[in-house]
This record gives structure tokens, C-alpha cells and sequence, in this order.
């Protein structure tokens, strides 16, 4: 059974950091990317980062390019995603999901849900201004 558990979530301050994790199972990691993507009340789902596990490749939305990092330890299976110099506008629920490459995380919705298919439950991440 496929498995993905976010966690790391919390309120934090603006300014403040965060480090989420994505531990997966019950797929060969190295075959798949996973993404890192967000929901706020009131919006769409967008896509934040991604790691490709088979050869490291990364991707960052604008708006979090230079604050987030993603990093991949295949040995735990787990996905990283370290957060810094948070925003209020960064408050959202955050999502991983396995996919099969980065490029359909630029993408609307329903470009990312054809191409990943196993999402976590999500982790909330609130800041305060």
C-alpha cells in the first residue's frame, strides 16, 4: 500500500522556520518524484517544490524561491522541505505527493493530480504576522 505521512507542521512567527517531512512507503522511491504542494482557505491547491529522487533534479515556485529548500534522504525515504523566512501568505495546508516528474508541479491542478497520484493526509502550517 502506497503511504505518505507529513509532518512538521505548526504556528510559527513571521520570519520563522519550519522543517516538513513526507516519509513514504510501499512504493521503490527512487522511481518517483515527489512534490511538496499547499492549499489556503479559500484557494486552489498550488504546487510549492519537488525533488526528482533518481538523480536529485529540483523545483520551486516563485514565490518560495530563496526561502525553501527541498532535500531527499532515500535511505529513510523521507523528502524534507525546510522552510525559512516564512510569510503570513504561507499559511496553508501542506501536501506530498508521489508523482512521476517535477514538471506537472509548475501546472494547474488538474495538471498535477493527473500526475500524482498518491497524496498524504497534510500537515497545517500557520504563520502569524
Amino acid at each position: 500500500e502506497v503511504q505518505l505521512v507529513e509532518s512538521g507542521g505548526g504556528l510559527v512567527q513571521a520570519g520563522g522556520s519550519l522543517r516538513l517531512s513526507c516519509a513514504a512507503s510501499g512504493f521503490t522511491f527512487d522511481d518517483y518524484a515527489i512534490g511538496w504542494f499547499r492549499q489556503a482557505p479559500g484557494k486552489e491547491r498550488e504546487g510549492v517544490s519537488c525533488i526528482s529522487s533518481s538523480d536529485g533534479s529540483t523545483y520551486y515556485a516563485d514565490s518560495v524561491k530563496g526561502r525553501f529548500a527541498i532535500s531527499s534522504d532515500n535511505a529513510k525515504n523521507t523528502v524534507y522541505l525546510q522552510m525559512n523566512s516564512l510569510k503570513p501568505e504561507d499559511t496553508a495546508v501542506y501536501y506530498c505527493a508521489a508523482g512521476g516528474g517535477c514538471t506537472a508541479v509548475a501546472g494547474t491542478p488538474l495538471t498535477f493530480y493527473a500526475d500524482f497520484g498518491s497524496w498524504g493526509q497534510g500537515t497545517q502550517v500557520a504563520v502569524s504576522s
